[in-house]
């Protein structure tokens, strides 16, 4: 179980974040949606420990994650919104020296790296070099890398933003496969794809969640039409 427990963040004078709170269990997908400026990107940065919360706690399994942050580090995969890649090195020497970093044994690594360029589907790629690669392919580079590890928590920062349709037809299939070893938190704007495969979607609004949809039985156009009223109601 991994529990968000009142989170608030403060810049430069104002809140950005206030008193948020979420659990996501095992297998779950759990999307974050909302406007520019509602909090997004900061949340996932709180939760990657990239920045730190003025006051909140996250629970991994019942233990405080923030009190021991090397421990929780190494059960998290993140890809952030604006991914920083080595573009001089190919996408399989990228993704091996990645596995290596996060301290993966020599002889396990090539197994790493298979597992999530197949779940990812970039096999074509491997020779690339990523400088010149679309940022829809750093994109998918990029979650390679997130899930190499096979995390306990996964976070995804405006996870489909660059894909082509292609890809976001395939994204569910790919968040399917990963959540059977990863709580997932994903945000962004595609409200209709969100709905195909998040178990609940969270609607946050100055800071704060407004409200939670929850998509489990419900059908897609359901959902959409429910997370849509509460995004319209909260920018009114």
């Amino acid at each position: 179980m991994y529990e968000v427990r009142n989170l608030a963040f403060s810049y430069r004078g104002r809140q950005v974040l206030r008193d948020v709170s979420f659990v996501v269990s095992p297998g779950e997908i759990v999307s974050v949606a909302g406007s520019n400026g509602a909090g997004k990107t900061t949340l996932l940065k709180i939760l990657a420990t990239v920045l730190e919360p003025d006051s909140g706690r996250i629970f991994v399994e019942g233990a405080d994650a923030l009190a021991r942050p090397v421990k929780y580090r190494r059960q998290l995969g993140y890809m952030p919104e604006n991914p920083a890649l080595y573009g001089d090195m190919t996408v399989k020497s990228y993704l091996e020296y990645r596995a290596a970093l996060k301290g993966e044994k020599d002889k396990r690594i090539r197994r790493r790296v298979s597992e999530a360029v197949e779940i990812c589907q970039i096999g074509d790629m491997l020779k690339s070099r990523i400088a010149p690669l679309s940022f829809g392919m750093k994109r998918r580079v990029s979650f390679a890398d997130a899930i190499l590890m096979r995390p306990k928590i996964l976070l995804l920062d405006d996870f489909l933003a660059g894909l082509d349709s292609s890809a976001r037809e395939s994204a569910g299939a790919w968040l399917s496969t990963v959540a059977a070893f990863s709580s997932v938190v994903v945000t962004g704007h595609e409200i209709e794809d969100f709905a195909r495969w998040s178990t609940r979607i969270l609607v946050l609004s100055q800071g704060e969640v407004s409200a939670t949809v929850e998509a489990a039985g419900a059908s897609g156009d359901e959902v959409v039409r429910r997370t849509l009223a509460a995004l319209k109601g909260v920018n009114q």
